[in-house]
């Protein structure tokens, strides 16, 4: 589990083929404290680790992605040189600043459009048809990896959402957020309480 609280930006040295895509991504962690077989949320996607080596403030770790997580997530991200948002699984008595993240990944959205609004961003991003009734104003929702809050959402006539997000100075400086141009894609997680409160509505109105 994770809160979408990204605690540094990564990027990939190295991709290998080896059947799966065998990854190799910077990181700034103590390579001792990295335990073979944690997990660490990359872009919203939830990873294993299975090597690591360098030292802290250079380090780096492996992982392997198969076809169907590549063709399920942002493109863009699984190139060399890519940017990503990292962020450790959460550990028992750790601050819960976010929200609850899985990182698991329920549909890749588009950015549509991105306005400077005082001195923050106003970011509109689309969601495809499925993951619509998930999206509330107000409500939480994870992109590439980080944990925001939905503005307000605008229903389209072919049963999609644009979702608007207000992106402060701080977030663009230390995630990959304020790296994003409109067309560009993004991994989205809904929040996981959307996700059981919908599912209680349908059973509700079979009853």
């Amino acid at each position: 589990m994770f809160t979408g609280i990204v605690t540094e930006v990564g990027n990939i040295l190295a991709i290998e083929d080896k059947g799966d895509k065998h990854i190799t991504i910077s990181c700034a962690m103590d390579p001792a404290r990295i335990a073979i077989g944690a997990s660490i949320a990359c872009s919203g996607v939830c990873l294993t680790v299975v090597d690591k080596g360098g030292v802290a403030g250079e380090g780096w770790f492996a992982v392997d992605v198969s076809g169907e997580t590549i063709n399920c997530t942002a493109p863009q991200q699984w190139v060399t040189g890519a940017p990503l948002n990292l962020e450790p699984a959460l550990k028992l008595g750790d601050e819960l600043g976010g929200h609850i993240v899985t990182g698991h990944v329920d549909a890749v959205g588009e950015v549509v459009s991105i306005t400077p609004e005082g001195g923050s961003l106003r970011f509109v991003i689309a969601a495809p048809k499925e993951l619509s009734p998930y999206i509330a104003a107000k409500g939480s929702i994870t992109v590439n990896g980080v944990s925001l809050t939905v503005n307000d959402v605008a229903d389209q006539p072919d049963g999609a959402c644009h979702f608007m997000l207000n992106i402060i100075p701080h977030t663009a400086q230390v995630t990959t957020i304020g790296t994003l141009t409109p067309g560009h894609k993004v991994n989205l997680e809904i929040d996981v309480l959307a996700r059981y409160l919908k599912r209680m509505q349908s059973l509700a109105a079979q009853g």
